[in-house]
């Protein structure tokens, strides 16, 4: 199941960055995840500082 991040986002871009396979942009307000392409890897997860991506 594909990560989603929540409202927490603080539009930093570290979770992008991250994204092996560029499944993660910046969206209206916060970033946003591809969920076609997200391989629930969790990389976004682990880098976020403020915990915002989680598992469905």
């Amino acid at each position: 199941m594909a990560y989603k991040i929540s409202d927490e986002c603080i539009s930093c871009g570290a979770c992008a960055a991250e994204c092996p396979v560029g499944a993660i942009s910046e969206g209206d307000g916060k970033y946003v995840i591809d969920a076609d392409t997200c391989i629930d890897c969790g990389a976004c997860a682990g880098t976020c500082p403020v915990g915002a991506p989680s598992a469905e």
